[in-house]
């Protein structure tokens, strides 16, 4: 239940930053809320001991989006059903797009918010496998001043970060892929909507002279937090895509798994569908005409 906690909706960037700055209390920063909200009415253990509730959702700084020479800058506060509707997005950035299109129901992507997303860190979030392909990086403000990190090193653990509690994400800055790149996004559910993942793919390939220039894979809700899956990636490189290279490169993806997360319960099911769909996936890229 929400009792014993003070309520803030500042007026401005800077007065946000104050507050999380003050000490004696633990801060949350509420924007969509499709995490939080539920969580507190649950009781969970990783919100009700917050004492201040900051809201964010309405300043203008995080709800901006803007097309820069060599990446987009998404701000924090943009919900998921701008994302999947921005033309600009579609264009250079449709892993990313088709991600937020896929995001729970109607109500939840016009809440959710692509920071929200990765903050809460959720084994399951949409949004991770093509953020982590396309090498997003983070932008993070205190009253300190400001830096950036790859979001791949802000991710520490299932619905963990390594964000400070007087740290605020301001905006996530996705680098547009050159010319020769093409990508697929893979989610599978329970059910065709509003659905938890079970399974998240992205795939990113360039191809030159017939072979494998260059490889990006990530995964979600397989691994204990979405992740790149570096060494498949390099196994591709200058390599032709040949069935035979395919299937034994989906072997490779699915030992690579098990490596990070041992056997468990899922592993019996999960293992043989997330290589056949990265099978599949890498074959209808290899084929593909950019």
């Amino acid at each position: 239940m929400m009792t014993g906690m003070d309520f803030f909706r500042p007026k401005n960037l800077s007065e946000t930053l104050k507050i999380l700055d003050q000490p004696g209390k633990k801060s949350l920063i509420i924007a969509g809320g499709t995490d939080i909200i539920p969580g507190l009415h649950q009781a969970s253990e990783r919100f009700c001991q917050a004492r201040r509730l900051i809201a964010i959702d309405h300043l203008h700084e995080l709800n901006t989006m803007i097309k820069r020479k060599t990446y987009i800058e998404i701000g924090a506060a943009v919900n998921f059903t701008r994302l999947a509707a921005d033309p600009v997005v579609r264009q250079h950035l449709p892993l990313l797009s088709d991600a937020a299109s896929r995001v729970g129901s109607v109500q939840i992507r016009n809440r959710a918010t692509i920071a929200g997303n990765f903050i809460n860190n959720a084994p399951c979030a949409d949004s991770l496998p093509p953020l982590l392909v396309y090498e997003a990086r983070i932008r993070i403000r205190s009253v300190n001043g400001a830096y950036e990190l790859p979001l791949s090193e802000i991710l520490s653990g299932p619905y963990r970060t390594k964000l400070k509690s007087n740290e605020l994400v301001t905006s996530v800055k996705v680098p547009v892929t050159g010319d020769g790149w093409t990508g697929a996004f893979y989610k599978l559910g329970r059910r065709r909507s509003i659905a938890v993942s079970r399974i998240s793919l992205a795939v990113l390939l360039k191809k030159r002279n017939d072979h494998i220039d260059a490889c990006r894979i990530a995964c979600g809700a397989v691994t204990p937090v979405a992740v790149r899956l570096h060494n498949i990636e390099n196994e591709c490189t200058g390599q032709r895509p040949t069935p035979a290279f395919l299937k034994m490169l989906a072997r490779s993806l699915g030992n690579e798994i098990l490596s990070i997360t041992g056997l468990r319960w899922s592993t019996s099911y999960k293992l043989p569908v997330i290589q056949q769909v990265f099978y599949q996936l890498l074959t209808e890229l290899a084929e593909r005409r950019v």
